[in-house]
């Protein structure tokens, strides 16, 4: 069974569309509330809306390996491939282009090992992930557009993810690795602005879903002060990004720009508004580098 799982600072998204926080509750014994719960090894797992603490090697712990294990049960149970048997992944992954060669061997190595068993949902589990194959972020998520961009001369893409901000330049179709690198300009740096400003200026306590709404023009109890300094910080925060890109010699206003990531997706009224861009085109699927890792996959698979 091939899995395209894209282990984000913020969230965990699957290929299928599914996605949840990074985050989990580790207990010793069954936790009183909640229905998505692991055991495993002894321990009682629940997934949490209180995100892991970024971490830009996620291989030190095996946290984000418990939370994979989550994603491999739920798009299990999705598919409709469970069995009691030993079920068999191939693990298709991504990492930030700027870091890929440093830590791709580690971080494939990370997910093989043996025969994993735990419970969930009230069935046993068997587990085992004979291959994981990382695939360069950014790159990944425009595979949905890449038959477009790869007949132009020259296209930029700018992942908005939840610690950082990842760039790369594609030419005549192909990765320029002289020009990529990862930017710690995620929307978790905007969240803590934004909290640390309301609670400054206005004495009011926000948390993370507070501010989504906020910028999706969603329904929520918040007056029109909380609601002016989330957007205008939001939009100061995406003019701090372009300033970054254009000290590194990158203009957006020549060539074309891709956007993807939950990042974008979320801020894509402050990115069309800046005038910074020219004719950007966003990728509306957060689950965008899952669905190209298993592009990438099949595309290697052709061409053996």
């Amino acid at each position: 069974m091939i899995i395209a799982i894209d282990h984000g600072n913020k969230q965990i998204k699957l290929s299928e569309g599914r996605v949840f926080t990074s985050g989990i509750r580790e207990s010793d014994t069954h936790p009183p509330f909640g229905d998505d719960i692991m055991k495993y090894n002894g321990k009682y797992y629940a997934l949490s809306d209180k995100r892991i603490p970024f971490m830009r090697d996620k291989t030190v712990d095996d946290r984000f390996y418990i939370l994979t294990l989550f994603a491999i049960a739920f798009e299990v149970e999705d598919t409709g491939c469970y069995e009691p048997g030993v079920i068999h992944v191939q693990l298709l992954v991504g990492l930030p282009p700027a870091h890929f060669g440093a830590q791709y061997e580690r971080f494939e190595k990370y997910f093989t090992r043996k025969v994993e068993e735990f419970e969930f949902h009230g069935k046993i589990f068997k587990i085992c992930i004979n291959e994981a194959t990382a695939y360069p972020q950014a790159f990944a998520a425009a595979m949905p557009v890449y038959g477009y961009i790869s007949t132009l001369p020259k296209v930029m893409i700018i992942d908005i993810g939840g610690f950082t901000a990842d760039y790369l330049q594609i030419k005549n179709g192909q990765a320029d690795l002289t020009v990529c690198d990862t930017l710690e300009n995620g929307v978790i740096i905007l969240y803590n602005q934004i909290t640390a400003r309301v609670n400054s200026d206005l004495d009011v306590l926000m948390d993370e879903s507070d501010i989504d709404a906020i910028l999706k023009g969603e329904p929520n109890d918040y007056g029109g002060d909380v609601k002016r300094i989330v957007n205008d910080t939001a939009q100061v925060f995406i003019s701090d990004l372009f300033a970054k890109l254009r000290e590194r010699s990158i203009d957006l206003r020549s060539g074309r720009t891709v956007f993807v990531g939950g990042g974008s997706i979320l801020l894509k009224k402050q990115i069309e508004a800046s005038g910074k861009v020219s004719s950007p085109i966003f990728v509306d699927k957060i689950s965008a580098n899952a669905h190209g890792y298993k592009l990438l996959h099949r595309a290697s698979k052709a061409s053996r």
